[in-house]
C-alpha cells in the first residue's frame, strides 16, 4: 500500500512494487501481519514532515511501522522499520528485530513495539516505578493505557488507579488488574482519585490526555511524586507550570515518546523481549483488534479515525 499525496485513507494505492533490498546490518522479512498506528495516519496527512524524527523519503512512499514475519532462514521475528511496513516484504534493521515464539500471536507481538515499549519504559526509564507506590494510568482502557495497568501490576505497583471515560472501559481495566477505576474528566478529578487512594496523595501519573486532565493531575501528587506526560488525546495545552509549584513537594514533570528513543537505542533487546516472554507466559494480554486485508488499509485507517476500533488493528498481506 502506497501513497503519492499527503492527505486521508483514501490516498492509500494498493500497487505492485519491486522487492526491497537489505543491505549490510538488515534484513528482508517476509511480512504476515504489519501493525496500523495513528502515526501512520500522521505519516499520509503529512504531519510527520518536520523536526529531526520526521518521516524521510520523497513521495510516493510505503508506510507502516510494525511487521511480523519471516527472515530467508526461517526465523519468525517481530520488527520495528520507520516506514515500509504495509506490503509483503519489508527491510527491517537487525537492531529493530526480535525473535518471535509461536506462542504468541500476531496481533499480540505487534502491540509489543510501539504501544508496549511507551509503556515499559514510561515505567521502568522515565517514572522509575518503586515497588509498593501508587500509580494513575489515564485512558487505561486504550492500547497503551492497558499495557501500562498489566505491567504496573507485573513490577510491583502497591495501588493501581484507572481512569477512563465510561463504565465499559473501567470495568475492562479492573478486570486487567487495575485496584480502582474512576472517571477521568479534570472536573472532580483530584477529589475522585484521592478518595481512590485511600486519601493519599500518589505517587506516580501517567498522563496521555493533557490539557485540565494534566492540570487537575498535578495537584494529587504527593512529595516526591512524579507526572509523566506522553500524549495530548485532548488537544487542550495545558497550564504552564511554575517550578516553585513542584519544589514545595519535590515533585517532578517529565516526557516521554517513544519514537526518538528507538532512533538511539533501537527497538530490539532486552525490553522487547521481557515483553514477549511476559506474553508468551501468558502474564500479559495485549489488546488486539480486527484483522483487515492490506488492501484494506483505508478501511482499518478510517476505523481508527472514527473511534470505531478497540486494540491493535492488524494488516494482512
Amino acid at each position: 500500500m502506497r501513497f503519492e499525496r499527503f492527505g486521508g485513507p483514501e490516498v492509500l494505492e494498493e500497487v505492485e512494487a519491486p522487492d526491497p533490498v537489505a543491505g549490510p546490518g538488515e534484513t528482508l522479512v517476509e511480512v504476515e501481519a504489519a501493525g496500523v498506528n495513528f502515526g501512520d495516519i500522521k505519516d499520509i496527512a503529512g504531519e510527520l514532515t518536520d523536526g529531526p524524527y520526521a518521516m524521510q523519503g520523497p513521495l510516493p512512499r510505503i508506510p507502516g511501522m510494525e511487521v511480523v514475519g519471516r527472515t530467508a532462514d526461517g526465523r519468525r521475528v517481530l520488527g520495528y522499520v520507520r516506514q515500509g511496513g504495509y506490503a509483503a516484504k519489508a527491510v527491517v534493521a537487525d537492531r529493530d528485530l526480535a525473535p518471535l515464539p509461536r506462542e504468541v500471536r500476531a496481533g499480540e507481538a505487534l502491540a509489543l513495539l510501539v504501544q508496549g515499549l511507551t509503556a515499559w519504559h514510561l515505567l521502568r526509564s522515565v517514572a522509575r516505578l518503586r515497588a509498593g507506590e501508587s500509580v494513575v494510568v489515564h485512558a487505561a482502557a486504550g492500547g497503551t493505557g492497558s499495557l501500562v495497568v498489566q505491567l504496573a501490576r507485573e513490577f510491583g505497583a502497591g495501588r493501581i488507579i484507572a481512569t477512563a471515560s465510561s463504565e465499559e472501559k473501567r470495568a475492562f481495566a479492573l478486570e486487567l488488574g487495575a485496584d480502582v477505576a474512576v472517571d477521568g474528566a479534570a472536573e472532580g478529578y483530584r477529589e475522585r482519585v484521592l478518595d481512590a487512594n485511600q486519601g493519599r496523595p500518589v505517587d506516580i501519573v501517567l498522563d496521555a490526555v493533557g490539557g485540565p486532565v494534566l492540570d487537575a493531575a498535578l495537584d494529587t501528587l504527593g512529595f516526591l511524586g512524579r507526572l509523566i506526560t506522553y500524549g495530548s488525546s485532548s488537544r487542550q495545552p495545558a497550564t504552564p507550570v511554575p517550578p516553585a509549584r513542584l519544589a514545595v513537594r519535590n515533585a517532578a514533570v517529565a516526557g516521554f515518546w517513544v519514537t526518538p528513543l528507538l532512533a538511539r537505542t533501537g527497538a530490539g533487546g532486552a525490553a522487547l523481549e521481557e515483553l514477549i516472554d511476559l506474553t508468551a507466559r501468558h502474564r500479559l494480554r495485549p489488546l488486539v483488534g480486527s484483522e483487515y486485508d492490506l488492501g484494506s488499509a483505508a478501511a482499518a485507517h478510517a476505523d481508527l479515525l472514527g473511534r470505531r476500533s478497540k486494540g491493535k488493528l492488524v494488516l494482512l498481506p
